[in-house]
């Protein structure tokens, strides 16, 4: 017996159909409850944590950890007056790394990661299964079912369940929460864009460091130019090799972050002896009372640089997929948050005593016998630090299309171990183009770091909004600790906010520019889905038509088999009735192929396909609704078309038994709504001691002899063998793929604006995006586009 083929309701308002109960049978129970715990975080041993922690190192803390090549230089852009504001800003920093990385992020935002999966499109999933806050209603009961679903039930009369009730009570509520989300994952991309950009120039810019025992050859080095040059060539080679994944050389990751941890560290501890031991005091808070106070509007202009202190926070989120939170928070107390400390109180003591040097404070701090292999440890640990903003950038994009929110782009796994590492080829070249745009225009890591703390804040505001509403809906905390977390969160983020609003025009409008852009293009197309859904909701056919047309469906039924691809999982789409209006002829079966994303971010193969049927045995029509997590993956050798008819047999398999088990002939009518309702008792696949299949219905039912029995267990036999050869025979016949090719135009009423989003940018993205017959991998000569237009 095949696991994950379930039945759904004939009847789409009501649901009186068979159900395929698994948690009746204890077998089944166990099954389902070790799926479980595979998806839940494990125990795990103190030698395999270590090893977990290490790995993590090169993949969730490479932008974080090199924040010391540019973050002084960003605080003084017009240098140090008084050596006092370097114990201000390094308190600052000090203060900022333990208040934001380590408490708010390491050890409660990353719990609240859907089953490991982080970012802002994981916490909206979250929130999508504990509250109907989805803005595309096609979710269904039978969802609720699967293993990875997970969700908590709520007490009515607590806080928790009276903010669930005021979110879904208003569609105003529903969109904002959406475009809140949409905003935090443009400045994602953003991050993408802008991360490389900085951490590669920063490491660049220590080939121009003027040294006494340089040549003529090294001095040309120190001109700016040849830096910015050097940093292109260096960002083309990154984008150039993204289609190879980072499966082969991944492994180099975790050893070279490790090493310019230790180095950053051990520079730091050699510069605090040599130069200035009393920049310790700055672990004393009262240094940025008197700093900020001292300093007054320049001190607080400057928090803008000393926010990227805490840049790659964010990214840690979106990169912790393949850890749990236990080795990401041992990576980040063991190594990173002492080494960083020293690293900056380091810096801090160098300049101390060489504060003319703030531009190029981190190669200046570095001992001339270690002075470039540090360069080489620095440029591919920015390197890596890219790559694995780049790699969130794809996977944040990879959610956003899986929930509807991006145009259909090409995604490639690049390999076969990770599962999350996917290659997406458009937007990796128009990342690079960005990146290199940024990095050519602005020449200095002054403004491209205002424009990275501008992405940076507004995405942890984000993440502070939607943490408050976990809390609430998931965590069920107490009002009181969630106001607090908020209150706590707010203050530190929004006085950064404040800063680095001050600092638009010199380079924070890059953002802005660019996460507008992506915010026009991703909310067009979820209008545009939305409404595409809601047309076929609105304009499906009614069973009684269907019914009405006979066991041919008034039409010649041809050798085959029809995929009907709809967004519908409930009802017969439109385009079924405006195919057969136009030609004569439909396949002798047709199934209607319905591929959802849930708000979940995998739905195991076993629990991937809802086959049912509907109407009359002799209409042979079928409905399969193929579920996928927002990180599953269409691939060429997935075998979906396979799978589907593996599970539409099982499916008449396990109908005939059920039927061998019925008392009487389902009857059919149809009610008020037009829809079609079966009249039956429920039945209950079950399994005895003997695994031999019975079946038992949830009503009485009048037991027979046994003769008669096993004659009607022969004719059902014979009924099912019939029905498998009629649909194999269909099938060795062809298999023909029918897509709807649906054209959205604005009416004539609608305003302009609305025109403009759905005649121009919505039209040019479904001219330009992948069309669906290549998502689902449809050879042409099996292909059928069927047109309809429709007005919003």
């Amino acid at each position: 017996m095949a696991s994950g083929v379930a039945f759904d309701d004939v009847d789409e308002t009501k649901g009186s159909m068979w159900v395929l109960d698994q948690k009746l049978d204890q077998s089944m129970d166990e099954e389902a409850g070790k799926l479980r715990n595979m998806y839940k975080e494990k125990k795990f041993s103190t030698i395999l944590l270590l090893r977990l922690a290490f790995q993590s190192l090169g993949v969730a803390y490479g932008d974080l950890g090199t924040s010391p090549l540019y973050v002084f230089y960003n605080t003084f852009p017009h240098g140090i007056k008084d050596p006092e504001d370097v114990i201000g800003a390094l308190s600052l920093i000090i203060y900022s790394i333990m208040l934001i990385p380590l408490l708010k992020y390491v050890f409660i935002v990353c719990k609240a990661s859907d089953n490991g999966q982080g970012g802002t499109f994981a916490l909206y999933s979250l929130l999508c299964r504990h509250a109907k806050v989805s803005t595309i209603p096609n979710q269904h009961r039978t969802d609720e079912e699967l293993t990875t679903y997970s969700r908590s039930l709520f007490n009515e009369r607590s806080f928790s369940a009276k903010t669930k009730i005021w979110l879904e009570a208003n569609t105003f509520r529903k969109n904002s929460l959406l475009i809140l989300v949409l905003v935090g994952t443009c400045m994602v991309i953003g991050d993408g864009i802008l991360t490389p950009a900085i951490s590669v120039l920063s490491a660049a810019g220590g080939i121009k460091l003027d040294y006494p025992k340089m040549s003529s050859v090294g001095r040309w080095f120190m001109d700016a130019d040849v830096v910015v040059a050097v940093a292109v060539f260096i960002l083309v080679g990154l984008f150039s090799v993204q289609h190879y994944g980072t499966d082969k050389v991944g492994w180099l990751f975790a050893p070279i972050v490790l090493l310019w941890f230790l180095m950053i560290g051990s520079i730091g501890i050699f510069n605090i002896y040599k130069h200035d031991s009393s920049v310790l005091r700055a672990f004393s808070p009262v240094y940025i009372y008197r700093y900020l106070k001292a300093g007054r509007k320049d001190g607080w202009m400057s928090l803008g640089g000393i926010m990227l202190s805490i840049t790659g926070t964010e990214a840690l989120f979106a990169d912790i997929a393949h850890f749990p939170a236990s080795a990401v928070q041992l990576a980040f107390t063991l190594i990173v948050f002492p080494c960083l400390l020293l690293a900056y109180s380091g810096q801090a003591a160098y300049l101390m005593v060489n504060k003319e040097h703030v531009a190029d404070a981190f190669y200046r701090s570095i001992p001339e016998r270690v002075y470039w292999p540090m360069f080489v440890i620095a440029t591919l640990a920015a390197i890596v630090a890219s790559q694995a903003t780049i790699s969130a950038t794809f996977s944040i994009i990879k959610q956003a299309l899986a929930l509807g929110c991006f145009p259909r782009v090409k995604v490639v796994h690049t390999s076969k171990k990770y599962l999350g590492q996917i290659y997406i080829p458009d937007m990796n070249w128009i990342l690079m183009v960005l990146c290199i745009c940024v990095t050519a225009g602005f020449k200095n890591q002054s403004q491209i770091g205002n424009a990275y703390g501008t992405a940076v804040v507004v995405v942890m505001l984000v993440t502070t909004f939607l943490m408050t509403l976990v809390m609430l809906l998931v965590w069920h905390c107490h009002w009181i600790l969630v106001l607090l977390f908020t209150l706590f969160s707010l203050v530190v983020e929004c006085t950064y906010f404040s800063a680095v609003l001050l600092k638009v025009d010199q380079g924070g409008w890059v953002p802005l520019a660019i996460a507008s852009a992506f915010l026009i293009i991703m909310y067009v197309w979820h209008y545009g889905t939305v409404k595409r859904y809601e047309f076929e909701m609105h304009s499906k056919v009614s069973m009684a038509w269907i019914l009405g047309l006979g066991p041919s469906l008034g039409l010649v039924r041809v050798p085959g088999i029809g995929l009907v691809y709809t967004q519908l999982a409930r009802g017969v789409p439109h385009i079924f009735s405006h195919l057969i209006t136009n030609l004569p002829a439909i396949h002798s079966v047709v199934v209607f192929v319905c591929v959802k994303y849930l708000p979940v971010y995998t739905v195991p193969e076993e629990e991937r396909f809802l086959v049912k049927r509907i109407g009359p045995k002799s209409f042979h029509m079928f409905r399969c609704v193929a579920r996928y997590g927002y990180r599953d993956l269409h691939k060429k050798d997935d075998g979906f078309e396979k799978k589907l008819f593996d599970n539409l047999f099982v499916y008449v398999r396990l109908e005939a038994m059920m039927e061998g088990c019925s008392d009487s002939d389902n009857e059919y009518s149809i009610d008020s709504g037009g829809e079609e309702t079966q009249h039956s008792a429920e039945y209950l696949l079950r399994v005895d001691d003997d695994h031999d299949h019975t079946c038992t219905p949830n009503a009485d039912v009048t037991i027979e002899s046994i003769g008669g029995s096993e004659m009607r267990s022969v004719a059902e036999r014979k009924s099912e063998l019939d029905e498998l050869e009629y649909l194999s025979s269909c099938r060795e016949a062809g298999v023909v793929h029918i897509l709807g090719n649906t054209v959205v135009i604005a009416s004539r009423e609608s305003r302009f604006y609305k025109k403009i989003a759905i005649d121009y940018v919505y039209a040019f993205l479904r001219k330009i995006c992948r069309e669906n017959s290549a998502i689902f991998n449809i050879p042409h000569e099996s292909l059928l586009n069927v047109g309809q237009v429709f007005f919003v």
